[in-house]
């Protein structure tokens, strides 16, 4: 399977990419045979993923999961929501006939998430093993995050652009758009996610990218509706304008976020993440004073499907090169897919 999506994706992709391994229930002993093949890390979930094929683990599954990826030096990646507690909410409201978008969001309470972050955090600790906590959707989360790291767990967590621009007001207006789990939070917890990155406490924000045909993002019952922002194109803009223009982040900040501390977390070899003789020219050049409003027209998703159209960004991105070859100009994309599978160093490389 690794090698089938490698191809697929070397033959497609414009960009350079890494792979994920999944960390299933049944398949812990083919994780040393993953790791072998390049994997930038293990993938679990802690609540259903939505997908049959890909399961959610128990806590003793994620136990020896851990174990096996402190052994092999490979860092573990959890979608961290509790799946019992998500589970009871969600049956609950669906057995009572309440399916809309208020039913959906009272399913999966921040104490559904914090529950799970916690797990992790002691299965991590216990286990020795690199964790990064990922989509975390509020301050309190990042909070138990960095207090481990502070306690000496080998933990990292990551926040998306939805979460630090959108609310749960705003799933409640847009409808299944604006659909994600852990879901859209209240602007108090956002202001707090916010707080929490600006002291440092976020380590990397991805967008957590997840399109989908619009037949799947209507249904009447909205835990039917699938689950997923499609956000990778506006993340760099959506973090300069609501991040820098905004709150005064530091572009230096915004380009760790996104790029070098992604490259240290996970190991990437010493050509990527940064701007330095020697490195590969994989660069985003921003017109920081461009402002410009986002449109369907404009979307390069096949589906072309968004929450942030009709919002006002600043900072558009003007140019993408990959290796040193432009790939993206002036609102089209130039580039014939070049992309390359990038594996992680082995630790003391």
């Amino acid at each position: 399977a690794f090698d089938q999506q490698a191809g697929l994706a070397a033959a497609k992709s414009l960009t350079d990419f890494a792979l994920w391994g999944g960390l299933v229930p049944g398949n812990l002993d083919r994780l040393e045979e993953l790791h072998a093949r390049g994997v930038i890390g293990f993938k679990a979930f802690m609540s259903a993923s939505g997908l049959d094929e890909f399961p959610n683990v128990d806590d003793r599954a994620l136990r020896e999961g851990m174990k096996r990826a402190a052994r092999l030096g490979q860092i573990v990646a959890v979608h961290a929501e509790s799946d019992a507690m998500t589970k009871q909410l969600a049956q609950e409201r669906i057995s009572a006939g309440q399916t809309a978008i208020r039913d959906y969001l009272d399913s999966r309470p921040i104490a559904a998430e914090l529950d799970a972050i916690r797990r992790a955090l002691d299965l991590a600790g216990e286990t020795r093993c690199a964790l990064h906590v990922v989509h975390v959707s509020c301050g309190e989360g990042v909070a138990l995050v960095a207090d481990a790291r502070r306690r000496g767990v080998d933990v990292t967590c990551e926040t998306c652009p939805h979460y630090l621009v959108l609310t749960e007001d705003d799933v409640l207006r847009l409808g299944a758009v604006a659909k994600c789990a852990p879901p859209l939070r209240p602007v108090a917890s956002q202001e707090s996610l916010w707080q929490r990155l600006q002291a440092g406490e976020v380590f990397t924000v991805g967008s957590d990218h997840s399109p989908a045909p619009p037949d799947m993002k209507t249904d009447a019952n909205f835990f039917k509706v699938w689950g997923g922002i499609a956000g990778v194109q506006h993340t760099l803009p959506l973090l300069l304008t609501a991040g820098h223009v905004e709150r005064g982040v530091a572009l230096t900040a915004v380009a760790q976020l996104t790029s070098f501390n992604v490259a240290a977390r996970f190991r990437l070899p010493p050509n990527k993440g940064a701007v330095r003789v020697g490195a590969d020219a994989d660069l985003a050049l921003v017109d920081l004073q461009a402002g410009f409003t986002v449109t369907p027209e404009e979307l390069h998703d096949r589906h072309r499907i968004s929450p942030y159209v009709g919002r006002t960004l600043r900072g558009r991105v003007v140019r993408t090169l990959l290796r040193g070859r432009t790939i993206f100009a002036d609102g089209r994309i130039t580039g014939q897919p070049a992309g390359r599978l990038v594996k992680p160093v082995e630790k003391g490389t």
